[in-house]
């Protein structure tokens, strides 16, 4: 008798195991690298929207009024919101100023600062 050439059905399903997982885990790590990429263009943009702001006391060439503050700001067609928070320091000639962009009521990035007087 003479024995068949070709693959057993176990060998097959195994092999279509072994191609699903690696399939799974090429999607997913795709995903993550598409996550991060829109993570850090996020970033990008709220970091421009930040220094925008603080730019924009500085330019005032006065020292900026205690207090809290919010201003919109759209980068490349997305919406932010910049909340500018001012606050005192034991020395009265400066200022800390702190920066917190957010997008859609998330948090996305923080930057503060000393501000003087010109």
């Amino acid at each position: 008798m003479k024995r068949a050439r070709g693959f057993t059905l176990i060998e097959v399903l195994v092999s279509l195991g072994i191609v699903a997982i690696a399939l799974v885990a090429g999607l997913q790590a795709s995903a993550a690298l598409t996550s991060n990429a829109q993570r850090q263009s996020d970033m990008v943009l709220a970091q421009l929207c930040a220094e925008n702001e603080l730019v924009r006391l500085k330019l005032a060439r006065q020292l900026p009024a205690v207090g809290d503050s919010e201003e919109a700001c759209e980068q490349a067609g997305q919406a932010f919101v910049v909340r500018v928070k001012v606050s005192p320091t034991p020395n009265p000639s400066f200022r800390r100023v702190d920066a917190h962009v957010l997008a859609n009521a998330t948090p996305l990035l923080r930057i503060s600062t000393v501000m003087g007087r010109f």
